[in-house]
């Protein structure tokens, strides 16, 4: 197992250098550089020149790399010329957002995805399975950002069941059980509305696993010795099934980070998704790649946390 781990670190943490080195890149080839936007337009170029000089800007781009990884390696993304603060403490007020947001949209897609998978597959083909599989295509057909939506409108302005911008209610002592419930109810709606939507595909993949594995000879085998229906299904059928969920887990992080990008801006939640958006609309663009390089780290890890995860639910796959 933990030679199995190891390997998947070793081939894991070159990905992790081969995105900053495109990230680094992407950002060298926009217009401007570091420096646009914190000085006055009126300063002579010669002084622009100087400053250039003194911070390294002139450098090559791989002294320039050198530099910005060692700043990142110490906790330094550089300076936001937008918010006039770094960028480690601006990401750090919006991190906490994100994570329970993305955390409360996760336990949703799962509570709901694996019921209904279950229940599609294992009374295929009944007006049940068909009510399941018509939630799914709807899905699938609607857009994450005009479902969000409606949402909003129903359950947020006609129903006024829900707050429908911000992360807390203004006012309240942080750590008070009424901030806690405040922030929980803050973020309920924009968790459902991502994990209704991310339900669709677990569901659909769940329902063909245990419709394929109920027509495996195993399965015919058991049931030709008399086991029971039940037994069946929860020690044979569903065991069997459920292994390749753990394979989506890491794809189903990185649709949370896409889909927080779009919730939290329709939602006006104060996340990295929001913000993500926010400094693109203002070229903050140290704000950008160190964004971008998060995420991007962030979907690496939870390939590795799926494979992981996979290995420990079926040693078959495990590399020796």
């Amino acid at each position: 197992m933990w030679k199995f781990i190891v390997r998947r670190l070793l081939i894991t943490l070159p990905q992790i250098v081969l995105l900053s080195v495109l990230v680094f890149l992407m950002a060298q080839m926009m217009p401007g550089d570091a420096l646009t936007g914190q000085v006055d337009p009126n300063v002579s170029p010669e002084i622009k020149e100087q400053i250039r000089e003194r911070l390294g800007l002139n450098n090559p781009w791989y002294v320039q790399y050198s530099d910005w990884v060692t700043g990142i390696a110490q906790g330094d993304f550089g300076q936001s010329f937008r918010f006039k603060m770094p960028v480690t403490e601006l990401l750090g007020q919006r991190l906490a957002n994100t994570f329970w947001l993305s955390l409360v949209t996760l336990i949703f897609t799962y509570i709901i995805a694996i019921p209904l998978g279950i229940t599609s597959g294992r009374y295929n083909d009944t007006l049940l399975d068909q009510a399941i599989t018509g939630y799914t295509y709807l899905g699938f057909a609607t857009p994450l950002f005009i479902f969000a939506l409606v949402m909003v409108w129903v359950f947020g302005y006609q129903l006024g069941w829900f707050p429908t911008s911000g992360s807390v209610q203004p006012g309240l002592t942080p750590g008070s059980m009424d901030y806690v419930i405040s922030k929980f109810k803050h973020l309920l709606l924009p968790a459902l509305s991502m994990a209704l939507i991310a339900t669709v595909s677990t569901v659909q993949y769940l329902r063909s696993e245990i419709v394929d594995t109920k027509q495996k000879d195993f399965i015919i085998t058991a049931r030709a010795k008399g086991a029971s229906e039940s037994r069946v299904y929860n020690r044979h059928i569903l065991r069997n099934s459920l292994l390749p969920i753990a394979a989506f887990f890491g794809w189903e992080i990185t649709s949370l980070i896409s889909g927080t990008i779009f919730i939290e801006q329709i939602f006006g939640y104060p996340g990295m998704g929001a913000l993500f958006l926010e400094t693109i609309l203002l070229r903050d663009y140290s704000v950008v790649t160190a964004l971008v390089l998060l995420f991007g780290t962030a979907s690496i890890l939870g390939a590795l946390l799926s494979d992981i995860i996979l290995s420990l639910v079926d040693p078959r796959i495990r590399i020796k």
